[in-house]
């Protein structure tokens, strides 16, 4: 009588080899929503220079509120900065190269060289964020006031401290710009104090409110030895407040500021691209911007520093 042997199913390894699988596009994960960028004003500027003419001695101009004989009346006038500061604008850029091989045999469903770019645009636009903050000539960090410096009263944040800021940035604060760990610990501080913070809707995203003012998260702002900063900002041109700068009608241009030039191929048959982002920050006034230092967030957190620029 014949044996009858049980016969093995396909394995799940050999199926796979006729299926095809859903792919996504490379996730980068550094990418951060960038709001500070989205919130800024952007002014163009002409060949790519900036300058910020001011008021020299505004207590000097003299007015007086007349009688019926206005014959007592003051004379003045309004001088100007004799040497006004001017910004120039500041490039990211990079070359980005791509074999044709690359592109021509393996680019489909997504494009290499349309990948490629976005991955380096995106990089490119996380350094420009933290530039925006950190830059030692234009950045926020760098052109706080000397008289609009605060400190903690306690080392973690509290609606006190920001009160305070919002006493030094009065005329028509914007946001306040804080490291995310920054902001839980002000939560956890209002919380404590049984005040917690009210939330908005901006951008389709939450954010901490205080005194009507959003709480903008930026992993820009550095975090040395447990402590940070938290910023204040008024922000637009006819405010007197902080803008961002950039170059319009740019050869190869993207999205204002950027462009990207195809450099041609070379011999081993590399395609190069040049990508370039072209932007300053200026603070038009003093009192549109402030920081509070030396905030604590918390024991539980052993930092080394956390951004680079």
């Amino acid at each position: 009588m014949a044996e009858f042997l049980p016969q093995a199913a396909l394995s799940d390894n050999a199926a796979r080899q006729l299926a095809n699988a859903t792919k996504t596009a490379p996730i980068l994960p550094t990418i951060s929503p960038r709001w500070l960028v989205h919130l800024l004003q952007w002014v163009p500027v002409e060949a790519g220079i900036y300058r910020l003419n001011t008021v020299k001695n505004p207590e000097n101009v003299e007015v007086a509120c007349a009688g019926r004989d206005e014959s007592d009346l003051p004379t003045t006038f309004v001088n100007y900065d004799e040497k006004p500061r001017e910004y120039f604008l500041n490039a990211v850029s990079t070359v980005l190269d791509v074999h044709t091989r690359v592109s021509d045999l393996y680019s489909s469903p997504f494009d290499q060289v349309k990948e490629q770019l976005r991955l380096a645009i995106e990089t490119i636009k996380e350094t420009q964020e933290g530039q925006l903050i950190n830059n030692p000539d234009y950045g926020l960090l760098a052109n706080v006031a000397q008289g609009q410096v605060l400190k903690t009263r306690t080392g973690a944040p509290t609606p006190d401290d920001l009160d305070l800021l919002i006493a030094k940035v009065w005329k028509e604060p914007a946001f306040f710009l804080a490291h995310p760990d920054a902001i839980a610990a002000f939560g956890r501080e209002c919380t404590r104090r049984g005040v917690p913070p009210p939330t908005v809707s901006l951008f389709g995203s939450q954010f901490l409110t205080w005194r009507g003012l959003p709480l903008v998260p930026s992993d820009k702002i550095p975090v040395v030895g447990g402590k940070t900063k938290i910023l204040l900002l008024r922000v637009g041109d006819k405010r007197q407040g902080v803008i961002g700068l950039y170059q319009p009608g740019l050869a190869g241009e993207q999205s204002p500021g950027l462009s990207v030039r195809f450099m041609g191929i070379n011999r081993a048959a590399i395609a190069s691209y040049l990508i370039s982002l072209y932007c300053s920050l200026v603070v038009q006034s003093p009192d549109a911007l402030a920081v509070l230092e030396d905030v604590e967030i918390g024991k539980f957190h052993d930092y080394p520093d956390t951004y680079r620029t």
